[in-house]
């Protein structure tokens, strides 16, 4: 019986995550700071880097099909019955007495 993996993501739509993920938190951090900082209302610098955070989550957290571009190659299974033939076939080990 053999599983296939569905992984959400693969490591390098991990990585492209975290990237987009990290870059519009930074661009809204900048826009909220300039935008609040031009009319002197703190509110609006937390609620576009909050906006940033929604749109980053949306973008990020469901396993899209851009994330899984690049899956990962398994090994095949074995068979259980191989792994107890190889160590019945192995001779114990012997000590030295001191």
């Amino acid at each position: 019986l053999t599983k296939k993996c569905l992984s959400p993501q693969d490591y390098k739509g991990q990585k492209l995550a975290e990237q987009i993920f990290q870059g519009i938190i930074l661009v809204s951090a900048i826009i909220g700071f300039i935008y609040g900082y031009i009319t002197e209302q703190f509110g609006w610098t937390v609620y576009i880097v909050m906006a940033g955070f929604a749109l980053s989550c949306l973008l990020t957290l469901p396993p899209w099909p851009m994330y899984r571009r690049n899956p990962l190659k398994w090994l095949p299974v074995q068979e259980s019955g191989t792994e107890e033939k190889k160590s019945a076939e192995r001779k114990p080990k012997r000590y030295a007495k001191s």
